[in-house]
């Protein structure tokens, strides 16, 4: 069953109120710090709403935030995106795990500037890619969106951190829902 625009925001709302992991923030305040991240940084509006939703499995998980298990976050929503969102949106989504993966196999020193839950939890996701993992990676459509969609993750756990409300990020991600349905209907 696919998820509307407003299950997404009902669930960030309600169940994101809860602890994301072992960090200093809730799920909501993670989504919407990575939205703003990638808004500021000049992304497209694809990539903004990946960031939004890239940890959206967590809340569709039963029990909510699993981040202290390998629970394939990453893929558990996309069965209930994949109606309305467009490849765009659901491949960094689906590749942000990966995308740590690959750095820590490919940036020198990258493992050392994750938290504590991150590096836990590279350990539960497989450890670094071997050079041929990471190649295969790279050469995936959307690896550089997933890669910065990381980066957004990365960085957004800070405390208290100032970000456009919900209902600011939910109107873009209607908007590129909107645009996948009229594509859709186009072709």
């Amino acid at each position: 069953m696919a998820l509307t625009i407003e299950d997404i925001g009902h669930l960030l709302a309600t169940r994101g109120i809860n602890q994301y992991g072992r960090e200093a923030v809730s799920q909501l305040e993670h989504a919407l710090q990575c939205a703003q991240l990638a808004e500021q940084a000049g992304e497209d509006r694809a990539t903004v709403v990946a960031a939004l939703l890239h940890d959206l499995g967590h809340l569709l998980a039963p029990g909510g935030d699993t981040a202290q298990q390998d629970d394939l976050h990453q893929y558990v929503a996309l069965p209930f995106l994949r109606g309305l969102l467009p490849d765009a949106v659901l491949a960094p989504i689906r590749m942000h795990v990966d995308a740590k993966r690959y750095l820590c196999a490919t940036e020198p020193g990258y493992w050392a500037t994750l938290s504590p839950a991150s590096q836990h939890s590279l350990v539960l996701q497989g450890g670094p890619f071997t050079p041929p993992q990471a190649l295969r990676f790279a050469a995936q459509p959307f690896a550089q969106e997933a890669v910065r969609v990381r980066r957004y993750d990365d960085h957004a756990k800070v405390s208290g951190l100032a970000t456009p409300s919900l209902a600011h990020y939910l109107a873009l991600l209607e908007a590129e829902a909107v645009e996948r349905t009229a594509g859709v209907s186009a072709a």
